[in-house]
């Protein structure tokens, strides 16, 4: 399958990240483009444009971890928005679609909306991506200011929290600050792979009612 790219039509194989310079109006044509789908994944910064069409396992991997957010999540009965897919923007700056974002401290300021103002409302508390082609970068996130991000690449879950005015990476999360994550998502992620998802996340709730 080739690749194609223009105002009229993206289509692209499964796996391929395509990057090209292009302006904020170019970005707001191929994103607007697609109509009501979202493959394939649109970012801009920097006056440059990607684009990536996931594999199937970007996809499940991205429901896993928000899952185990929500279990971590619903085993302390603290209340969150979770959104997917969503486009993230602000006009000039910057455009980008995570995988997964959660509003935690700040849910109450989503709760019950159809579309946010990434100029005006806060921003995500959590973001999640899946970085199996390596298209994502925690400072893709710096025009929004969120907090916490998590890529998880194939070596594994890494933490960025914003300080400042830059992403570090930390071992701990700023919400689950007793919980040792990598080692934890590690495990959920080699059960299903060996027996489910279902079972996996069974397993994981079990574990934290304890």
């Amino acid at each position: 399958m080739y690749a194609v790219v223009s105002r009229e039509k993206i289509k692209l194989p499964p796996g391929t990240v395509m990057r090209m310079p292009g302006s904020w109006q170019d970005y707001r044509a191929l994103r607007d483009g697609r109509g009501d789908g979202s493959i394939p994944r649109i970012k801009f910064r920097n006056n440059e444009i990607m684009l990536m069409s996931p594999l199937p396992i970007h996809g499940r991997e991205a429901n896993i971890l928000a899952d185990v957010v929500k279990a971590l999540l619903d085993s302390e009965t603290r209340n969150y928005e979770a959104f997917t897919p969503i486009t993230m923007n602000i006009p000039e700056a910057g455009g980008i679609e995570p995988d997964y974002c959660f509003y935690i401290d700040n849910w109450q300021a989503v709760v019950g909306k159809a579309r946010i103002d990434w100029q005006g409302d806060p921003p995500p508390d959590l973001v999640i991506e899946i970085d199996v082609t390596t298209y994502t970068a925690a400072e893709d996130y710096a025009p929004y200011r969120v907090p916490e991000v998590w890529l998880f690449k194939k070596s594994g879950l890494k933490i960025y929290s914003w300080r400042g005015e830059s992403y570090q990476q930390q071992t701990r999360s700023r919400y689950f600050g007793e919980i040792d994550l990598p080692t934890l998502i590690g495990n959920v992620l080699q059960v299903a792979s060996a027996q489910g998802t279902g079972v996996a996340l069974r397993e994981l709730r079990q574990q934290l009612m304890k």
